[in-house]
Parts: C-alpha cells; sequence; structure tokens
C-alpha cells in the first residue's frame, strides 16, 4: 500500500518544520500537490532539468530538494526556456516538490551536524543564533480511565519530549466536583444532580510552536463535552537554535593537514583557502553549509581557528585576512551530503510505520564547477 503525501510531509515536519527557516526563505511545497498516494520518494540537492528528467525516468511522485526551485519568482511561463520547461515537465508528470533550506541547516540532527560527525567535529554548538523557544505546560483531568488513552494522544501529538525522552507526564488522582445543567449531554452524571468522579490530572509539557495541535489533540482524545484543562507559559525553560556549528577536534592539527581532510572527506578536486600561515595549529572549528560567509565574525566570537563556508567573495576574504581568521571554501555543492542522510533516516521511519515506499538519491551532480 502506498503511503498519503501529507501523512509522509507531516512526519518530516515534525522533525524539519517550516517555522524554523530562516525570515523569507521559501520553503515548504513549491510544486504539485500533496494530496496524493506516494510510491517513490526522490531527494536531490538541486532542482535542475536534468533532475527532473531522471525523477520522470525512475517514476517518482515526489521531490524533497534541499534549495528551493523558485527562489525568486517566475515572471513568465514560457516553456521555450528549459528552466520553465522543467516546472511543466513536473506538473506534467504529476512530480511534487517540496523544499526545506535554511531548516535544514538549523535543526538539531541536521545538514550541519552531519557535517561535523563527517570531520570528527565534537562538543558541538550553534555558530550564529536564529530561534528562542518558550515552553509550554498542559494540564489536564480526565476520568480515571481515559488517563492512559489521553497520555497516548498527547505523546502522538509531540508534547512530553524532553531531551532525549520522549511520552513524559506528570499524574495525581484526586476527585472532580461537578452539576450538569439544562442544555447539557453529561458523559457521566445526570442534570441538576451533584457528580463525584475520581479523576486524573495529567501534566505535559511541548514547545510553543505545538500548543495548538496538542490542545486539539487533547480536546479530541476527551470524553467529557467540557474539558477542563489548563495551559501555563514555563518560565525556566526553553530551546535555542541556529545556523551553523563550531566544536573542538580531537586533538590540535596544521590547517594544511585538515584542510586535506576536509578534501578527501567531502571527495573534492579542489577548494579555496583564506589564511596567512598554512603550519598555523587549528582545533576549535566552525563551519556552515552553504553561502555563510555573512557569519564569519560570529565564528571569530566564538574563537574558532578556522571556518569553513562556501561561496567566500572576494573582498570578503580580504576582511577575513584582516581579522585573522583562517577560511577554507570547499564550496556550496558539499551540502549534496544531505542525500544520503534524508534517505537513511527516511527509511528509518518506513520501518518504524511500516511504510510501503521507496526512497532513493538523485545521482545527478548538479556542481556547476569543475576543477582543472
Amino acid at each position: 500500500m502506498s503511503l498519503d503525501g501529507n501523512k509522509f510531509i507531516e512526519r518530516f515536519e515534525a522533525y524539519c518544520p517550516q517555522w524554523l527557516a530562516e525570515a523569507g526563505d521559501p520553503v515548504g511545497l513549491h510544486i504539485g500537490t500533496l494530496n496524493k498516494q506516494l510510491n517513490r520518494v526522490m531527494v536531490t540537492l538541486d532542482v535542475r532539468p536534468e533532475v527532473v528528467a531522471e525523477a520522470i525516468e525512475k517514476q517518482v511522485d515526489l521531490i524533497i530538494a534541499k534549495h528551493p526551485p523558485i527562489f525568486r519568482p517566475v515572471k513568465r511561463l514560457d516553456t521555450d526556456d528549459l528552466q520553465t520547461k522543467m516546472y511543466a515537465d513536473l506538473l506534467k508528470h504529476d512530480i511534487a516538490v517540496f523544499a526545506a533550506h535554511t531548516n535544514m541547516d538549523i535543526i538539531h540532527n541536521g545538514l550541519n551536524d552531519w557535517f561535523c560527525e563527517l570531520l570528527d567535529i565534537q562538543e558541538t554548538t550553534y555558530l550564529t543564533k536564529t530561534h528562542t523557544i518558550t515552553y509550554k505546560k498542559l494540564a489536564v483531568f480526565v476520568p480515571a480511565d481515559d488517563a492512559g488513552h489521553m497520555r497516548q494522544a498527547l505523546g502522538k501529538a509531540g508534547a512530553g519530549t524532553q531531551g532525549n525522552y520522549k511520552n513524559t507526564s506528570y499524574s495525581v488522582v484526586g476527585t472532580g466536583r461537578f452539576t450538569p445543567t439544562a442544555g447539557a449531554d453529561p458523559t457521566i452524571g445526570k442534570i441538576d444532580k451533584e457528580e463525584a468522579v475520581q479523576e486524573v490530572k495529567i501534566e505535559v509539557i511541548f514547545p510553543e510552536t505545538l500548543q495548538s495541535k496538542v490542545v486539539q489533540a487533547m480536546l479530541d482524545a476527551h470524553p467529557y463535552e467540557e474539558p477542563a484543562y489548563d495551559v501555563y507559559t514555563i518560565e525556566n525553560h526553553t530551546e535555542e537554535y541556529g545556523l551553523g556549528r563550531v566544536g573542538q577536534l580531537t586533538k590540535p592539527i596544521s590547517l594544511k593537514e585538515f584542510t586535506s581532510i576536509v578534501k578527501e572527506k567531502f571527495h573534492l578536486d579542489g577548494l579555496r583557502i583564506v589564511a596567512e600561515d598554512e603550519t598555523k595549529m587549528i582545533q576549535r572549528v566552525a563551519i556552515c553549509g552553504g553561502s555563510g560567509e555573512k557569519f564569519f565574525r560570529d565564528a571569530i566570537k566564538k574563537q574558532a581557528d578556522v571556518y569553513i563556508t562556501g561561496d567566500v567573495y572576494y573582498h570578503t576574504g580580504h576582511d577575513m585576512l584582516t581579522e585573522g581568521l583562517s577560511v577554507i571554501d570547499p564550496g556550496h555543492y558539499i551540502e549534496q551530503l544531505c542525500k544520503e542522510h534524508l534517505v537513511e533516516l527516511f527509511n528509518q521511519w518506513k520501518k518504524e510505520y511500516n511504510w510501503d515506499i521507496t526512497f532513493i538519491e538523485s545521482e545527478v551532480n548538479t556542481n556547476p564547477f569543475q576543477f582543472r
């Protein structure tokens, strides 16, 4: 049995939510519809005409892309233009395209974390803070017989996740009292007769971004016509997110040696270096996939010995040298690492939820640059 497109994206966005993307970043559904069954999903870094041809040949239903295919508005739908024809081909063959861009850079266990794993950069934290999320607490009162069902529903909605634990909650038993009045349709009790019921107070915490979902899950699972519940803001618990990462190598090595490691790990024919002395010993490393040159001063503030990012501008390179920061520019295409990691993650979900679906990596090399 194939998988509903909305169901798959719901799971994907629980991991990589759109609200984490930088302001103005056009993430989400770009082309087509998710209101269909999925048999084959392909992951790509870029959506180019060659990638679309590959998707058509492999009978793909949905493309998950790191780079949004419509980053700037399309002014004309002229299919004599190969780029525009690509959009028409996607629609003609009912291939949807969904993009996760800066939100994939920011999420925990996202692209910048995978870079750090590849380069053995440890004890990491974010390079540049982008979001601070406050937490809420829901306290709901339910009949004792319904407490297990309620806890399950709240956990499924995402409540009760704390660090490496999920489905956390606290319960206390008490007595609920009420008197149904005219017009009520009570689950328990009779009109104008006071009722006393053994109830359980269940408390769970959740990020503020999930409040509507968690409250709705509680209302759907509650047996009462008028549930009693409270929602609080927690002052002592927040979660921070940020672009890039900064951490430590296990031991100091020379910049020249580390540059060779970067080149080898990312399978590069060449890269660019901004540095006055390649023999300098380095240990603290900052990294930001894509075009992260504007964050180089954050790398300095975080006391990085070297900063890895792509697309360094000529004059920014001068500024980096002036500030005394060594920089390795491996290019933008190293972000293609997302393909294998996302497919691996999707296959974990496939096993966990017993999905009947195939996930594949695009085999097209979309790097526009070659080294001679």
